[in-house]
């Protein structure tokens, strides 16, 4: 087995999306290389109501999912289909923009004005950018949750790990998506398919990934120094991007460590991107913006 190299760590930068929210993102425009299937990032916790009320308001897709994970708070959406509801703590809903959809998302916090959650972009191969639009709404009960006898839990919102299959299914890039906590002090490996691009988003916590981080060459774990100080430098809102490998490693800090991880196979196509529409082309880009303006963006009713 051999461990993944970091080949980057970045940190979020602040910015401001639709009417007016306050953000972080950790990765978007100009990544596509890097992160390939996956396109943008977007980390939207906030205790401010007055940083996140203005929402989303109505604005299009095309050629994408959007994956929106909730941890406090909810989310009202509704789109140009006709489909409604309300996104709360713990539920995902895994978004196939695909031909086209308007839609908007309208956060709201819990009692104590936390708005927690996060929103992945990811890319649609060129056979199904214009694939008729779809849902996938699902609850936080029907996400399963393991544990290991480190107390290592792990929630798999989509793909399998350790026996358990996440419930989004049907999704082009066939992605993992895990959300992992490792208790104080102990020391994890986790799988990740040699031929996927994978990367982690550390959200509580602390810890190294720093036994893969040499970047000569794919290090195995006779490679790691067992006298070396741990020096935990992945901590909120870092994302760590990997290079090849079949195995992360992380080692919790003195208060444990939380992260997304997510990996998916690369689509290797070129992009065409603007704004929430990408495309391979940019003549397809054009086509998209004439038929915005036409009314005749909206292919499947």
């Amino acid at each position: 087995m051999s461990l993944r190299p970091i080949r980057k760590t970045l940190h979020t930068q602040s910015t401001m999306e639709g009417a007016g929210v306050k953000l972080e993102r950790a990765f978007g425009f100009g990544k596509t290389r890097d992160f390939d299937p996956f396109l943008l990032f977007d980390d939207f916790r906030n205790d401010n109501p007055a940083d996140y009320l203005a929402g989303f308001p109505w604005h299009p897709h095309r050629g994408i999912e959007t994956i929106t994970y909730v941890l406090a708070g909810s989310v009202e959406h509704g789109d140009s289909l006709g489909n409604k509801g309300t996104m709360g703590a713990g539920d995902v809903q895994w978004m196939t923009a695909g031909s086209g959809i308007l839609h908007q998302e309208m956060p709201k916090g819990d009692p104590q004005g936390r708005m927690h959650g996060f929103q992945l972009w990811a890319n649609l191969p060129s056979r199904l950018k214009m694939t008729d639009p779809r849902y996938q709404d699902i609850p936080s009960a029907a996400i399963p949750e393991v544990t290991d006898d480190d107390g290592t839990q792990i929630r798999v919102i989509c793909g399998e790990f350790w026996g358990k299959r996440g419930p989004v299914e049907g999704v082009a890039a066939d992605p993992n998506y895990l959300d992992v906590s490792v208790p104080p002090g102990k020391r994890k490996r986790l799988k990740v398919d040699i031929d996927r691009n994978a990367f982690a988003y550390v959200f509580a916590g602390s810890g190294a990934f720093r036994d893969s981080s040499d970047p000569r060459a794919v290090l195995t774990e006779q490679a790691a120094d067992p006298a070396a100080e741990p020096v935990y430098d992945a901590r909120n809102h870092s994302m760590v991007l990997f290079d090849r490998g079949d195995e992360v490693v992380v080692e919790a800090g003195p208060e444990g460590i939380r992260f997304l991880l997510v990996s998916g196979k690369p689509l290797e196509e070129p992009v065409a991107w603007y704004g929430p529409i990408v495309m391979n082309t940019q003549e397809e880009l054009r086509q998209a913006m004439r038929e915005l303006n036409e009314g005749s963006f909206i292919k499947h009713r």
